[in-house]
């Protein structure tokens, strides 16, 4: 994503040099299904097979630590005979075999076929890692050899982690046999991810993934993967960790999740006795500051583009390294957020258009919206869609985020059917001119948000926000205008638009006897005002998804109508109730 930095009072967004047309889109669809049957003709074949089998490796050298936190109690529900998962759970039995069950969930089995339940099972103790053996050899009896489910960079990329991470833990409970069958899983799987081209927007975290395996794997061998893994790493590092330590697909989530990754790596090449690179040791660095930027007043992340609100142990595992860093600042000008600051409010706003292309398989298209903290309460918040609500597309549309709807449509939508299957749920027709315009003072903030994401109607969406810090306060106006200037003879047409703010699940609304006032409060029941000038006021059923599972929740829905020859706007003010 290319960015543009303006005078110190604002930041600039241009278009995204990603975006194509549709038909631009439909032949690079045509160009990587074409591509993609090659890949697997040659992946199953028996010179591919070889190449992967050779040079055989003899044993293993580090045992690299992943800083995420591990879940031992479901280890031991493992063992006793429950997998529970992402997507679902199933009962096996002590000695059950999951691979040759069905899955409850395409979910669950993504997850299976990461191999994530083998970190909780190592925290479980010896007799986890010795299910975690049975579980691989039951696994390997199956799909050691080239699956285009099993194998698919999805599935790949986490399991070669997690295999890196418990290899020495599972050679401690295991036979020369089993050992040697684990070094050589390890070896192909790396191998294989070291060749694997699709989906661009995980490719550094696959280069990781291979210097980690080849980091464990002890000899010529291993020292091969670390130098395939970290020319790939030294390629890509610099476009993902954007200068201000933000990701470049614009996920928080994904950020922290690349941080636990290179903390990861840089342990591994510490026990190789390798220096790390100057550049990984920048990201982390940049990394760290933007998790705390993005670290909102109740412990948990700001959920945006595909990321989830993960919760403040899991962020407080991330920067367990240096807990000392540098204070965040208010403004992430490469990554196109602001945060605001005053009294007991805090709000961020997303500033810059989606990630485009290959990046944009998690965006949405949710310019200009906003999260707001209010006394410790996560009280405005968005639907919190992650990739990992498979199939819950309609939750990347405008209508999910506390921003501006315009009738039915969307400031940008993902692709579907074939152009879907063969490059990914991308984000097309976003927004691709954002800018944002700051102003601090002793008494408050002032931030200006423009952008083009609604132009196919003509319109342009302005939001202007005020943070008052002495009255404790957020006002904000959401104004549509037109593009082009109106037509006196023209005819005349309305269109109903809305500006929404969804509630976290735990934050309840009703509406005061005015018909227009709410009344919000959050779990510490402190309440808040939304008043407005809107001409009819909604609280409407939501949903907020937590580890891809949709809890219910409210939307407090602000609903006026605009002429797009004319424009419109609806001016809203969040204050403290007293008492």
């Amino acid at each position: 994503m290319a960015v543009k930095r303006s005078s110190a009072s604002g930041l600039k967004f241009p278009a995204p040099s990603a975006s194509k047309g549709r038909g631009g889109v439909l032949w690079r669809a045509v160009k990587a299904e074409l591509a993609s049957h090659v890949e697997r003709e040659w992946y199953g074949s028996p010179p591919h097979r070889l190449l992967l089998a050779l040079p055989r490796v003899e044993g293993l050298a580090a045992r690299p630590h992943d800083p995420r936190p591990a879940r031992p109690g479901d280890g031991r529900r493992l063992l006793a005979g429950t997998l529970a998962l992402d997507g679902g759970a199933l009962r096996l039995g002590p000695d059950g075999d999951p691979f040759d069950t069905a899955s409850p969930t395409r979910r669950f089995a993504v997850s299976l076929h990461r191999f994530d339940w083998l970190p909780d099972l190592i925290a479980a103790g010896p007799d986890g890692a010795r299910r975690a053996l049975r579980l691989i050899d039951d696994w390997r009896r199956v799909f050691g050899k080239w699956n285009a489910f099993s194998w698919s960079a999805e599935c790949l990329e986490r399991r070669v982690f997690h295999l890196a991470c418990a290899a020495r833990a599972l050679t401690m409970e295991a036979s020369d046999a089993e050992a040697a069958d684990l070094r050589r899983d390890l070896a192909r799987q790396a191998r294989h991810l070291a060749t694997v081209g699709k989906a661009p927007a995980r490719a550094l975290e696959r280069a990781v993934a291979v210097t980690v395996a080849g980091c464990v794997l002890a000899g010529k061998p291993g020292e091969a993967l670390i130098a395939k893994g970290l020319k790939a790493f030294s390629r890509h590092i610099d476009q993902i960790v954007l200068a201000d330590g933000g990701h470049a697909t614009r996920s928080p989530e994904a950020g922290v999740e690349l941080l636990f990754d290179l903390l990861t790596l840089d342990d591994a090449l510490g026990q190789r006795g390798r220096p790390a690179p100057e550049s990984l040791s920048r990201a982390i660095d940049r990394l760290s500051t933007a998790t705390r930027f993005f670290t909102l007043g109740d412990g948990h992340l700001a959920a945006f583009h595909g990321g989830e609100a993960i919760p403040a142990a899991r962020i407080a595992a991330a920067l367990a390294h240096d807990d000392a860093g540098p204070r965040p600042l208010n403004a992430a000008p490469h990554s196109g957020y602001h945060k605001m600051i005053g009294g007991s409010l805090e709000l961020i706003a997303d500033c810059g258009p989606p990630a485009a292309g290959p990046l944009s398989v998690a965006a949405c298209a949710q310019p200009a919206a906003i999260e707001i903290v209010c006394a410790k309460d996560r009280l405005i918040t968005s639907c919190g869609w992650s990739p990992e609500a498979a199939g819950a597309h309609a939750f990347r549309l405008s209508a999910a985020a506390s921003t501006v709807s315009v009738g039915d449509g969307s400031a940008g939508q993902p692709l579907s059917g074939f152009r879907a299957k063969a490059l990914g749920p991308w984000l097309v027709d976003g927004a691709t001119k954002v800018a944002a315009e700051r102003h601090d003072d002793v008494g408050g903030v002032w931030l200006d948000i423009v952008h083009d994401g609604w132009r196919r109607l003509g319109l342009t969406h302005t939001r202007r926000l005020f943070l008052d810090a002495v009255a404790d306060e957020l006002r904000g106006e959401d104004a549509l205008t037109p593009i082009v200037a109106a037509d006196p003879d023209g005819p005349r047409r309305y269109l109903p638009f809305a500006v929404r703010f969804h509630l976290h699940p735990e934050a309840r609304a009703s509406i005061a006897r005015d018909g227009k006032s709410v009344l919000i409060r959050g779990p510490s029941n402190v309440g808040w005002w939304l008043r407005n000038d809107a001409v009819d006021v909604e609280i409407a059923p939501s949903a907020h998804f937590d580890h891809g599972l949709a809890r219910k929740a409210g939307q407090v829905v602000l609903k006026s109508q605009v002429r797009p020859e004319v424009g419109a706007k609806i001016r809203w003010k969040l204050t403290r109730a007293e008492g």
